[in-house]
């Protein structure tokens, strides 16, 4: 038996060695995952021969020859997951109680795949990282990521500080000259808009506003694409209202009479308050909203759609039990809409009530029924919003927590690299001392006790 050893030590080379060791062992393989032993067979793990339980070779180094059998210090709930994944063939459901980012890291622990986990993380709603293309040139490239990701460096996010307070400047501004106070200060001096205070601020403002959208379209990589994006819409509605009052002003001062209306002046300077959707692009809060109301879309409709029935049903209601009443408030359907909406929101303005016993019953069925109405749908976008929000959080924690890794795992680590350094040089796979002996070991266990 010793001679045989020997033989066995020195001529068998290392693939065939682990072909013997498949031979002799049972067809089933004890895994113990921090204390809880688990027991499949190997046709189960062979399945996906190129994860860490599915190879013999990636295995081999967690095996313990004296228990016969696989130790691994990771997490128990986790690795049930992980062996359903092989049982069912490719089914892979995370446990409800595990965080996303640790079952991840088991993911990678298992080497199961970039194919698996990328087909894991769709299932849990993460969508597809999408390609971050760049302009050809290198002064483009700088500038489009000065202006584009201010995460980047540290210029980026400084020009980022800068963008956000000249937003919330211009906004401002915006609120603060429709007080009497400066507008009665205005028309009492009667000078030229191009001298206002706020004109002067609002210059400043819509020229940092211009120059950053100018340098981002010349650093753009695609201009097609630069257009389409609705965040480039809105900074262009943004600096569109100032150069149209501009012109106006302009053809005053010239004695021409303006070719745009005063109503349509004022609607086009009311865009000026679509600066504050410019935040949404540094607040990550205003995009997990955005996200959040995208998602919701079918519940939003629903909740809509409810609200326009009761307030017809409601509306209607209220005025025929309130025609008859002299002092009735509700001299049409139509008219009924206003106390049916602001009724059913539960907001109650109290500009319209009703006076009639039969319409105050009206009146507290809509209460209640508004009250259900609206809690229906709510539940679901508040479960959305927390989704987006945690996914949010976990994917931006950038803080690394590793495994404590056991000896056998970083001779395993060291013994994987040099062994992907043989794959790659065509070579044949070698197998070291130490890992022979726990062969040997194993074959010369199985051997005795099959002789028993």
């Amino acid at each position: 038996m010793i001679f045989f050893l020997i033989l066995f030590y020195q001529e068998v080379p290392g693939r065939n060695t682990i072909k013997t060791i498949q031979k002799v062992s049972n067809e089933r393989l004890a895994i113990n995952v921090s204390g809880m032993r688990y027991e499949t067979q190997l046709r189960t793990l062979a399945q996906f021969p190129d994860s860490l339980l599915g190879d013999p070779r990636r295995r081999l180094r967690y095996y313990d020859p004296l228990r016969n059998e696989l130790f691994l210090d990771r997490n128990r709930v986790c690795f049930d997951a992980i062996l359903y994944f092989y049982q069912s063939g490719g089914r892979l459901r995370r446990p409800a109680n595990i965080p996303l980012d640790m079952f991840l890291d088991e993911l990678h622990f298992y080497e199961l795949g970039e194919d698996i986990i990328d087909r894991f993380k769709e299932d849990e709603g993460f969508a597809k990282e999408e390609e971050r293309p760049l302009p050809p040139t290198k002064w483009q490239q700088k500038i489009w990521m000065l202006f584009e990701y201010p995460e980047s460096s540290g210029g980026a996010r400084i020009i980022a500080i800068i963008s956000v307070m000249v937003i919330v400047l211009s906004i401002l501004i915006f609120c603060l000259e429709t007080l009497p106070e400066f507008r009665n200060e205005k028309e009492r001096r009667e000078f030229s808009p191009f001298q206002d205070p706020f004109f002067i601020v609002e210059t400043i403002c819509i020229c940092w506003f211009s120059f950053e959208l100018i340098m981002r379209f010349i650093s753009a990589p695609s201009k097609i694409l630069f257009f389409k994006d609705i965040m480039n819409i809105i900074d262009f509605l943004a600096i569109l209202p100032f150069f149209v009052t501009v012109g106006t002003e302009l053809a005053k001062d010239k004695g021409t009479p303006p070719s745009v209306s005063l109503a349509l002046i004022r609607v086009i300077r009311l865009v000026r308050v679509f600066r504050i959707f410019k935040l949404s692009r540094h607040s990550k809060g205003l995009q997990i909203l955005g996200q959040t109301l995208k998602a919701s879309l079918r519940e939003l409709a629903l909740l809509i759609f409810f609200l326009f029935i009761g307030v017809i049903l409601f509306s209607s209601a209220v005025y025929f039990a309130e025609v008859d009443s002299p002092e009735t408030m509700f001299t049409s359907i139509p008219e009924s809409f206003w106390w049916a909406v602001v009724t059913m929101t539960t907001v109650g303005y109290g500009d319209m009530v009703p006076m009639t016993v039969v319409g105050k019953l009206v009146g507290s069925m809509c209460a209640i029924a508004g009250v259900l109405t609206i809690s229906l749908p709510v539940p679901v976008i508040v479960s959305n919003f927390s989704y987006f929000y945690h996914r949010e959080m976990e994917c931006e924690d950038n803080r690394e927590y590793h495994h404590v890794s056991t000896s056998s795992e970083r001779s395993g680590r060291v013994r994987a690299g040099s062994e992907s350094d043989d794959r790659n040089s065509h070579q044949q796979p070698k197998i070291t001392p130490r890992e022979r002996l726990a062969l040997l070991q194993h074959v010369f266990t199985q051997v005795k006790v099959k002789g028993r």
